[in-house]
């Protein structure tokens, strides 16, 4: 397990390097980090028009700063990434609607997975 996936795995949260450094939940799921924005979720400006942004992953443990990388950006079809989207609902806490939130997220949201570069050869 690579120290980004475990990063990921462990916290809920992360930091993206937007107009400002932004706090965002999300999930790691399949390889990659999910996070949603708009339509009443969290206020991520510029994501959804990028094709990179930096991501910093923090220790759970004490708060300092874990590894910081350069994620590529993709809004991803929500219908297709299925499974996706239902691990990302799962994260999403105090949500108002919880049994329609996923209907919300099609009609208001998009979902963004931020995908980790390669393993260096």
């Amino acid at each position: 397990m690579s120290v980004i996936e475990e990063g990921a795995k462990k916290s809920g949260v992360l930091w993206l390097s937007l107009d400002r450094p932004r706090l965002a939940w999300h999930t790691w799921h399949d390889g990659a980090i999910y996070v949603v924005t708009g339509g009443g979720e969290q206020s991520l400006p510029g994501l959804t028009e990028a094709d990179r942004v930096e991501v910093t992953l923090r220790s759970k443990d004490n708060g300092g700063r874990l590894v910081s990388f350069v994620a590529s950006v993709e809004v991803v079809d929500q219908a297709e990434a299925a499974e996706a989207v239902a691990a990302l609902a799962k994260e999403r806490l105090n949500a108002v609607d919880g049994a329609g939130l996923t209907e919300r997220w099609a009609a208001r949201s998009h979902v963004v997975r931020l995908t980790p570069p390669g393993p260096v050869p």
